[in-house]
């Protein structure tokens, strides 16, 4: 049970307070009990434990072309992780030749 100020422990009973909880490398928003208890927000803590699912693993993508563009056709697990969505931009840096680096 959540509300504005903060969410009921399971633990002791207690009110958690709002608090910047770290969570697998990375900072999110959660809540923090003076029991010692932590809950994590459960829409940002998916987001990191997909990032960490797709970390290190390869995508084969298609390229394509529309007009005169080159374009490039990622998988819909690149998509959602990433918050991708069309229309959206990328920045596209060579790094080595045959070699690119995105970032959203």
């Amino acid at each position: 049970m959540t509300n504005m100020k903060g969410m009921k422990c399971v633990k002791c009973g207690e009110t958690a307070k709002e608090a910047r909880l770290s969570f697998q490398g990375h900072q999110i928003d959660g809540w923090k009990c003076r029991c010692g208890e932590e809950y994590f927000d459960p829409e940002q803590a998916e987001k990191i434990l997909m990032l960490n699912r797709i970390r290190n693993k390869k995508f084969r993508v298609k390229l394509g072309r529309m007009r005169s563009n080159l374009i490039i056709r990622m998988p819909k697990e690149l998509e959602r992780t990433l918050g991708l969505e069309k229309g959206g931009e990328m920045i596209l840096q060579a790094t080595a030749r045959k070699k690119i680096e995105m970032t959203a």
